[in-house]
């Protein structure tokens, strides 16, 4: 059976999130319409896009991606109304990055298309989109999706089933986890641990990821070092005392001025754009070495 092409695509929700996820789909030629609780307020949507507050009537999407409030039953109640609105044709694809996604297909006529498609921030620049499968998800919805993404400039990490926390956030949660608890214990500060993560590991991983790098460096080394190192990690199951406080006391980062690092009396603007750029230059770069690679 031929496989459906997408075309038609409809954001749901123009948070951060939403906005670059249909960027993405804009740019890239797809007829995309905007759903919005407030859609007077929307100033920057893509030209040609279609801004409204429910689902349009005389227009069906093949593609639906909601990025809405990150609570469960404004999720679900969302996708059973576009279900009973588009007759569970429309592929229902949630952006959530920790909900249990297996539970969107509840009460729904097509739970076979229901998938999570988890973009990173900023989502027009990263490249990369979780496609996380339900137990029910079709063949057929995965190549579409795969394609379409394709066209949209993203690559597809592939989950055949949903796992709290999905790919990405799990290595970067335990990452944190260890680091959280180092800088608890008094052996390190936080800038200690973003100039090791950014001059050291980041680096190397771009170049050799993790499982290769142990490959290189050997398994006979690497499973020694597991033996005599993994006991002494941190295996708590709690999040850290020390990032739960900062929340409690508003300390949130940038958005309030302070969090790990004070960032009153900066340039945020400024800040954003010059990481923004940073970011492409690293991102342009690893590319020119993956056309090097392949050529």
């Amino acid at each position: 059976m031929t496989k459906p092409r997408i075309e038609r695509v409809m954001v749901v929700g123009h948070g951060v999130m939403g906005r670059g996820i249909l960027l993405t789909f804009a740019r890239a030629g797809f007829d995309c319409v905007l759903m919005t609780r407030h859609p007077a307020k929307v100033q920057d949507a893509p030209k040609g896009v279609r801004i409204t507050d429910a689902p349009p009537e005389d227009w069906q999407p093949d593609l639906v991606v909601e990025s809405i409030v990150e609570a469960i039953e404004p999720k679900l109640d969302l996708f059973r109304r576009l279900d009973r609105r588009y007759a569970g044709s429309a592929i229902l694809a949630s952006n959530t990055s920790s909900l249990p996604l297996q539970r969107f297909t509840e009460g729904l006529s097509r739970p076979d298309r229901v998938v999570g498609l988890h973009y990173f921030q900023p989502p027009e620049t990263m490249e990369f989109v979780e496609l996380t499968e339900v137990a029910e998800t079709a063949g057929d919805v995965v190549e579409s999706l795969r394609e379409a993404l394709a066209r949209a400039g993203k690559q597809v990490l592939h989950l055949k089933k949903p796992v709290v926390g999905f790919l990405v956030n799990r290595l970067q949660h335990a990452l944190a986890h260890e680091a959280y608890y180092l800088i608890e214990q008094g052996l390190v500060d936080a800038a200690t641990i973003d100039l090791v993560m950014k001059r050291l590991l980041a680096p190397r991983m771009c170049v050799t990821g993790i499982m290769e790098q142990k490959d290189w460096s050997g398994l006979d080394t690497h499973a020694l070092s597991q033996r005599a190192l993994l006991p002494h990690l941190h295996h708590g199951a709690e999040p850290s005392a020390m990032v739960q406080k900062l929340h409690a006391e508003g300390h949130l980062g940038v958005k309030s001025g302070r969090g790990f690092y004070d960032w009153r009396d900066r340039d945020i603007p400024a800040l954003r754009r010059a990481n923004a750029e940073k970011l492409g230059r690293v991102l342009a770069l690893l590319r020119e070495f993956d056309a090097a690679e392949a050529g």
